[in-house]
């Protein structure tokens, strides 16, 4: 059965794909493009390798929600998805793994959705400017995340899911999102500063359209 969960994760991985390259087919990717997302991408699945020791303790929503904010909605849904995939070759594939990269790949979406614009500036990200998005990223954990991979819980446990069976699932998840939360919310604070500055300066450097420029004065 492994198998076949392996096939449905990359059927997955490569539908993820296709927001990023709709949005980008009629101004021609550049290579350098392709390349600072999978520098994202390896840099999450290292980022959630590194901290293997503490279940759910992971900075792997925090880079996916800083792809979205700084690169927009389909870079952060892709980025979440593929990093699901990917960092799962690490924790074991299964039929988790469909689920984590829809959950992922949502929070990455909304992200770029609602905040590409407001974090236009990289260097804006200071003082009250970081509290939504570091509040965002401890709710959507917590709310999203958490929700979309504890329904596979629920129907690993049974083919006819109850409230009971609900109540119970999520009541047993529910300190390990309190900590994944909490995790995100912390490499929110430390890392969305430097990463999205750092991003910025590519961006500029080598001429890529973030989508923002019109917006940027209005901040």
């Amino acid at each position: 059965m492994s198998e076949h969960y392996l096939l449905i994760s990359m059927l997955i991985g490569i539908l993820a794909m296709v927001p990023f390259f709709v949005k980008f087919e009629g101004r021609k990717p550049q290579a350098r493009e392709l390349v600072l997302l999978a520098v994202l991408i390896a840099t999450a699945v290292v980022g959630r390798a590194a901290f293997f020791m503490i279940p759910n303790f992971k900075p792997i929503l925090a880079i996916v929600i800083i792809s979205g904010v700084a690169l927009g909605k389909e870079s952060g849904f892709l980025v979440g998805a593929m990093s699901a995939f990917v960092s799962n070759f690490l924790f074991g594939q299964g039929p988790w793994t469909p689920f984590q990269m829809v959950a992922m790949a949502a929070c990455g979406f909304l992200a770029g959705l609602l905040f590409q614009r407001y974090y236009a500036k990289a260097d804006s990200f200071s003082g009250r400017r970081k509290l939504p998005l570091v509040a965002y990223g401890g709710i959507s954990v917590f709310f999203l995340y958490g929700a979309i991979v504890d329904i596979w819980t629920i129907l690993a446990m049974t083919s006819q899911p109850t409230l009971a069976t609900v109540v119970t699932v999520y009541g047993a998840a529910l300190y390990f999102n309190l900590v994944h939360a909490g995790a995100t919310v912390l490499f929110l604070l430390i890392l969305a500063g430097p990463m999205l500055k750092k991003i910025r300066r590519v961006q500029i450097k080598y001429g890529m359209k973030t989508g923002n420029e019109k917006s940027v004065d209005k901040l």
